[in-house]
């Protein structure tokens, strides 16, 4: 008996190996939400399968801030993450969209999931080894995969009734246009500074209980607000960009030309 509770690691050592274990729980109930999402989808219960992702989308900002607070940040936990996001933000949506609309699109419909979950893939690599050697954490590079996956559920949250025959191809841009953000450069706000914990703080408290009261109260028109609004956030600030260089770069060549002209 003596050497059994000699050989017991103190209590301490203990705590310390279930804390590394606390964000992947996170990460593996963010799988199984991926998993319960395609489950309902196929069974044709959009209603039920679309609120998994949004959960998944929680689950996934809480893991990596877990680890970071408890100091368990490890490569295993970033690899097994990206293998869950590809399920829950990339296989998911897919089956989402083709069981709700694509369906009657045939090869056409299963060929532009496949396109979604590639480029889910392709995102998440390009964003593990940029990740360690961008030093701006405002911006991805790119749209990220949860809220292109947050596009479609809300989209199929908003109306669960299905879409059938042609109006299958008002699918089609649903994930043709989130799956080409995520493998852009298009910069997108990354919100990694949002953080209640700082001074002046309450701003940021204030918009939280905003948002949460507007989603109470209406869900389905609040989310695709916001799924949208972030969408569009990216092109909008692409495009003002575009617009404000060209001045700045037909400036110099204007007065080259003018001193050309004087000498």
């Amino acid at each position: 008996m003596l050497t059994v509770l000699q050989r017991r690691p103190p209590a301490s050592r203990r705590f310390r190996r279930g804390t590394y274990l606390l964000p992947s729980l996170f990460t593996l109930a963010n799988m199984f939400c991926g998993y319960a999402c395609i489950i309902y989808a196929m069974r044709g219960e959009y209603v039920t399968a679309a609120p998994f992702i949004g959960v998944a989308m929680v689950l996934d900002m809480l893991d990596g801030r877990i680890a970071r607070l408890t100091k368990t940040s490890s490569a295993f936990g970033v690899e097994f993450d990206s293998l869950a996001d590809v399920i829950s933000f990339g296989v998911a949506p897919a089956v989402l969209a083709l069981a709700w609309g694509l369906t009657p699109m045939g090869r056409v419909g299963w060929v532009t999931g496949f396109i979604y979950v590639s480029a889910v893939a392709i995102r998440l690599a390009r964003f593990n080894i940029q990740s360690s050697a961008n030093p701006d954490k405002r911006y991805f590079a790119g749209m990220p995969c949860p809220p292109a996956a947050g596009v479609v559920a809300a989209t199929v949250f908003a109306w669960p009734y299905g879409l059938t025959a042609w109006h299958g191809v008002l699918a089609l841009p649903l994930l043709l246009v989130p799956a080409l953000l995520m493998v852009s450069t298009i910069r997108y706000r990354s919100f990694k500074t949002f953080d209640l914990r700082k001074r002046r703080s309450y701003r940021n408290l204030i918009f939280l209980a905003l948002m949460i009261a507007a989603i109470a109260a209406e869900p389905q028109g609040t989310l695709v607000l916001m799924a949208y609004t972030y969408l569009l956030s990216g092109l909008v600030g692409y495009a003002w960009t575009r617009v404000r260089r060209k001045p700045e770069s037909a400036a110099p060549a204007h007065d080259e030309a003018a001193r050309r002209v004087r000498g």
